[in-house]
């Protein structure tokens, strides 16, 4: 009888969380548990979420009706410090997606070193559907009904997909007139004028570029005569595209929901930036490059950068890549089938794991909490030169972990990460 009943609690957890995402999360976590020999009884308590909220934010519309859309936060580890992620606005948002990107944010920063745990955030919204008074009091709503559970060292948001500068900046002065004084670092991502840090817009593009530099210096890869292709053109993938682009190797392809645009002679990214940043997409910048997006992926190049939604690579796309590194840009972009595949191809293919390549975003979002705690703001220079020092050395750890037990990178990368949380949950202990 006690079996069945934690048979029936456990079938129960895995229902809360339910979702195509969140599986993966925990089979991810599930391999990793298994190569450092995780005994069974310890792995509900590092894979399962601290606290998942639900709230319902009503608001006003323009033509007077009201209208009620479902938000979620989900905090997963509180053990090293608050816990930290971002907010997203889009209509595929469940609360088993935002749990698996609080999880994977975790094992994150525990890879990079920095002292917070994951968490996640979103709110269900077709936001083409909202004009910019009603997305202002949604995202204000959804910030009020957040105050009980959030604060700056409880757990700090940043923007996501479908949330920007403008909308953490309205997070904030709703925080703020809540606790009767400013408080900048209630959130990350925010205009520089209003707490923010230089440098914040491209860092995880920036540091897209970086990793995959160090990879091309690793395998001996000459930047002048490489090629990108670059999936999803939003703020990660163009910065990356232009930071490639910058290191003198032609962007081949790019695409975002609109479309695609292919030329082998190398696409004009400032201008194609330029363009997507007045229109909101590459729709429009050439019907002579256009190309199908189903192909992207598979096009032939030396670095592939998938900078679009979760599980876009499973086991079909990953057989026929024709790259010699992926760099995650992604959040889960690559299937735990895709992953069997792609540690077959090992010696033809480095790939360097999301919870890494994209690491870049979230370390100089503590730079800014940290500026905003002390009030010292530095230089984009240093923003730069510190994000940059934090993913040599997890790049360098990653690589060194990979090689010593013959793993595979996303296992080392992960294997840090999960065994860095393990230990401080185990020193701890449990409370009461």
């Amino acid at each position: 009888m006690v079996a069945g009943l934690q048979e029936q609690i456990r079938e129960w957890k895995m229902t809360v969380y339910a979702g195509p995402v969140f599986e993966m999360a925990a089979n991810q976590f599930n391999v990793i548990a298994d190569h450092l020999g995780i005994p069974g009884d310890e792995r509900d308590r590092l894979l399962l979420p601290k606290r998942a909220i639900t709230v319902s934010c009503p608001i006003h519309k323009d033509d007077g009706t009201i209208a009620v859309f479902e938000g979620y936060r989900v905090q997963h580890l509180l053990t090293m410090g608050p816990t930290k992620g971002g907010t997203r606005f889009a209509p595929t948002v469940d609360i088993g997606e935002v749990a698996a990107l609080a999880i994977w944010m975790s094992w994150k920063c525990a890879l990079v070193g920095l002292p917070y745990g994951g968490a996640k955030g979103g709110v269900n919204v077709d936001l083409s559907k909202l004009s910019r008074r009603e997305l202002e009091s949604l995202s204000r709503r959804y910030m009020q009904e957040m105050i009980p559970f959030v604060g700056p060292h409880t757990d700090v948001m940043a923007p996501d997909m479908g949330t920007n500068e403008q909308v953490m900046a309205w997070f904030m002065d709703t925080y703020s007139m809540y606790q009767g004084q400013t408080v900048t670092e209630i959130v990350t991502g925010k205009p520089v004028f209003s707490g923010g840090t230089l440098g914040r817009r491209e860092a995880t593009g920036r540091g897209v570029a970086h990793v995959s530099r160090r990879v091309m210096d690793l395998l001996g890869i000459d930047p002048a005569k490489s090629t990108v292709v670059v999936q999803g053109f939003g703020n990660v993938g163009s910065y990356a595209a232009l930071g490639f682009h910058q290191m003198g190797m032609k962007v081949i392809a790019v695409s975002d929901h609109t479309g695609a645009l292919h030329d082998a002679r190398g696409l004009d990214i400032p201008a194609l930036m330029a363009h997507a940043s007045k229109h909101g997409s590459i729709a429009g910048f050439s019907t002579e490059l256009a190309f199908d997006p189903k192909d992207i992926l598979t096009l032939a190049c030396d670095i592939l950068v998938p900078a679009a939604i979760e599980r876009v690579i499973d086991a079909k796309v990953a057989a026929n890549l024709k790259c010699r590194v992926i760099a995650e840009a992604a959040n889960g972009p690559t299937t735990p089938d895709a992953d069997l595949v792609l540690d077959q191809r090992r010696k033809e293919i480095f790939l360097i794991p999301d919870i890494l390549c994209n690491s870049g975003g979230v370390i100089v979002s503590y730079f800014e909490w940290v500026q905003d705690l002390q009030q010292l703001f530095w230089e984009e220079e240093e923003v730069m030169r510190r994000e940059y020092q934090i993913l040599d050395r997890a790049f360098e750890k990653m690589v060194a972990r990979a090689k010593a037990d013959d793993i595979a990178h996303r296992t080392a990368a992960m294997a840090i990460g999960v065994e860095k949380v393990r230990n401080a949950k185990n020193t701890r202990g449990l409370f009461p």
